[in-house]
């Protein structure tokens, strides 16, 4: 007796189809890029939400590079941590599994700004 397998379902099987922001996150997110605008230092923000990542990007001018990418990774949730701050050259900052954790190195910036 052949017995064959239930076909699959390919929307089943697949992953989201973008990754986003949720608004805790965003609420996070927001509440630095408001501290950091009233510092003058940011002066504006782009959202990206693709098929495996989700990118904040953070700009001193509109038409200019981001200073710092703020992306989330849920790919990487059970290895680095899915959150990570890339700065203007590429470099990954700080990455971690917890958000809040990870902008701690934008705040320290923040505090210099103050002074």
């Amino acid at each position: 007796m052949n017995v064959q397998p239930p076909p699959q379902n390919p929307f089943r099987d697949r992953g989201p189809e973008q990754v986003a922001f949720h608004r805790t996150e965003l609420s996070v997110i927001l509440s630095l890029y408001g501290r950091m605008v009233a510092a003058g230092e940011w002066r504006d923000y782009g959202i990206s939400c693709l098929r495996e990542v989700a990118v904040f990007s953070v700009f001193r001018r509109t038409a200019e590079h981001p200073l710092y990418r703020i992306e989330k990774r849920p790919r990487l949730r059970d290895k680095q941590g899915m959150y990570a701050v890339v700065g203007m050259d590429g470099q990954i900052m700080r990455r971690g599994h917890d958000l809040k954790t990870v902008l701690r190195v934008l705040e320290r910036k923040l505090i210099r700004a103050v002074k």
